[in-house]
């Protein structure tokens, strides 16, 4: 295994890092916080022991941390686990001479407003869209638009600070919250786009050099951003492999990543796209990382790849597990995350009883919550398995019903 620089912030206890890379200990420096190694100091001392350890794992300071451990370390390779890290990641790259995503690929996949004039520029379908610098060029395109504006970061993940202004208060509410905002209001932050009617999908898998090595598509039950503000389940399905949608959708991947800055080392992706009641797609977004919620671990049981796993192991120089498009997932498969409630929460005092459920609480019986506060946020989540997505799709509607029947929050 090369030597490689890695950033990660994940806890080591949930993403157990030293099992799924090789040689750790001699190959691995990993860049991270205390809290992402409490508990797991013996881990640390034993798979990661040139580790470095910083108090404020996005200050500036933690770049140069991180090249003086790349260099003292003869740092081969650069690795992240995070789409926050992408572009860091691929500046030292850049800065040290080292080969995989370099700045205009991570660009390309990180700023939704250059994504969005390449795959423009490429043909392919996207929303109406501009950068808003001023609350002039916000105005500007609300004046120039025909229906609802989606407001957003353009370097937002899980649906970060995506405000729908459909009314004259909500222009007012986006602009009251300057203050308050932790995407600060200036230019080169935010950008707006035009509504988009239609269901939600996502596709997932692994490209290389500007082609995908392999994906499949999942259809959600709802937007990321109305899961986040109506504080409701979020759930989705992998579509079938004579799903009429499902092979459109695997295009539409292909041609996204295509048009993109190539990374020449393979990564994981995550894309999403709407289809109207036309059946066109059109392109909300695409990451150069693992899907989130439980998306890499349903991608697992259906083709036995974690794409997580899968995408940091070939950052740090290991081959692909699968390098070929399987016909059909191996097992029909969807996922749904729960979100905490306002309150002490109770869970469910007996075992949940819906068939081909895989269910995990995350919270202690008389945990206090005040809600959601990121998209992937779960008091509990569940894998669900069936012999077609259409009895998925049935089990996660007994599911959440069983769920919001005997789980409560006083």
């Amino acid at each position: 295994m090369p030597k490689v620089l890695l950033y990660s912030r994940q806890p080591l206890t949930k993403r157990p890092l030293h099992q799924w890379l090789d040689d750790t200990a001699d190959s691995v420096v990993l860049l991270t916080t205390h809290k992402a190694v409490a508990g797991a100091e013996d881990v640390l001392a034993a798979h990661f022991p040139a580790h470095r350890l910083v108090d404020d794992y996005y200050a500036w300071s933690t770049e140069l941390a991180a090249e003086e451990a790349a260099r003292a370390h003869g740092a081969e390779l650069v690795a992240s686990t995070s789409e926050d890290d992408v572009l860091r990641a691929a500046r030292l790259r850049e800065r040290l001479g080292l080969p995989g995503q370099g700045t205009a690929s991570a660009t390309a996949y990180r700023d939704k407003a250059v994504m969005k004039a390449l795959l423009r520029d490429a043909g392919l379908p996207v929303p109406s869209f501009a950068a808003v610098d001023s609350p002039l060029d916000l105005l500007d395109f609300l004046d120039a638009e025909d229906g609802p504006v989606v407001v957003k970061p353009r370097s937002g993940a899980g649906a970060e600070g995506v405000g729908v202004l459909r009314t004259t208060a909500d222009l007012e509410a986006f602009l009251a919250r300057q203050k308050s905002s932790e995407v600060p209001f200036l230019a080169g932050q935010w950008m707006a786009e035009g509504f988009v009617h239609g269901d939600f999908f996502h596709v997932d898998g692994i490209m290389r050099d500007g082609r995908v090595v392999h994906c499949w598509p999942s259809q959600y039950n709802s937007g990321v951003a109305e899961h986040l503000q109506g504080q409701t389940q979020l759930s989705s399905v992998l579509l079938a492999a004579d799903d009429e949608r499902t092979a459109g959708l695997r295009t539409l991947a292909q041609d996204v990543v295509a048009a993109l800055p190539a990374a020449p080392l393979p990564l994981a992706f995550h894309l999403e796209a709407w289809l109207g009641a036309d059946g066109r797609p059109v392109v909300c977004e695409i990451a150069s990382r693992a899907g989130g919620g439980l998306i890499a671990d349903t991608y697992e049981r259906a083709f036995g790849v974690h794409l997580a796993k899968e995408g940091l192991r070939a950052q740090c120089g290991s081959a692909l597990t699968l390098a070929g498009q399987p016909d059909a997932p191996g097992a029909p498969t969807g996922w749904v995350l729960f979100p905490p409630g306002h309150g002490r929460f109770t869970p469910p005092a007996e075992p949940c009883p819906v068939p081909g459920v895989d269910l995990t609480v995350h919270l202690e019986p008389g945990t206090e919550c005040a809600g959601l506060e990121y998209a992937a946020q779960s008091a509990a989540g569940a894998l669900v398995t069936g012999d077609t997505p259409d009895e998925i799709r049935k089990r996660l509607t007994l599911l959440t019903e069983w769920w919001n029947l005997h789980t409560s929050w006083l």
